[in-house]
C-alpha cells in the first residue's frame, strides 16, 4: 500500500512540476506572441478577438500542455541539461502539433505542413522551442526544491 501511495504522490509532483514549468514557458512565449500580434488569433479558438482573451487561452494550453511534460518526460528530466533536452524536444513535439496540425483544423484550414518553412511556421517553432526549455528547466529545478514532496 505505502509503494501505491509513493507512487500517487510522486505522479501528481510530476504534474505539478509541469503545470508550473508549463506557465512559466508559456508566459515568456505568450509575451512573444503578443509582440508579434499573434494573441488575437489564439483568442478566435474561443470566439473571441482579444488579445487578453487569447493571453489566457494560452496559459491554460500552456498548463495543460506543462502538465503532459510531467507525466511524459518527467522521469527523464531530473535535471537541468536533461529538462532542457526533453523541452527542446517536447516543445518541438508542440510545434507540429499546436500551429500545423491541431490550431488550424480547429480553424477549418486543414494542416499546414506545406508552411512548416515559412518565416511566421519558424518564429513559432522558435518559440515553441523556447517555451520547451522553460518548461523543462523550470520543472527539473521544481522537482529537486518544489513543494518537499518526495518523488
Amino acid at each position: 500500500m505505502a509503494a501505491v501511495v509513493h507512487m500517487q504522490v510522486s505522479m501528481r509532483h510530476k504534474i505539478v512540476g509541469g503545470v508550473v514549468g508549463g506557465l512559466a514557458g508559456g508566459v515568456v512565449f505568450g509575451a512573444l506572441m503578443g509582440m508579434m500580434g499573434m494573441l488575437p488569433m489564439v483568442a478566435s479558438l474561443v470566439g473571441g478577438n482579444d488579445a487578453l482573451i487569447g493571453f489566457l487561452v494560452h496559459i491554460v494550453i500552456s498548463a495543460v500542455i506543462g502538465a503532459g511534460f510531467g507525466l511524459i518526460f518527467g522521469p527523464r528530466s531530473t535535471h537541468f541539461g536533461q529538462g532542457a533536452l526533453w523541452g527542446l524536444v517536447y516543445g518541438a513535439i508542440w510545434w507540429v502539433l499546436g500551429p500545423l496540425v491541431i490550431m488550424p483544423s480547429m480553424m477549418g484550414m486543414g494542416v499546414q505542413f506545406g508552411a512548416a518553412l515559412s518565416v511566421p511556421m519558424l518564429m513559432s517553432l522558435m518559440g515553441h522551442l523556447l517555451y520547451g526549455v522553460i518548461a523543462g528547466l523550470v520543472f527539473a529545478w521544481f522537482i529537486k526544491h518544489g513543494t518537499g514532496w518526495e518523488g
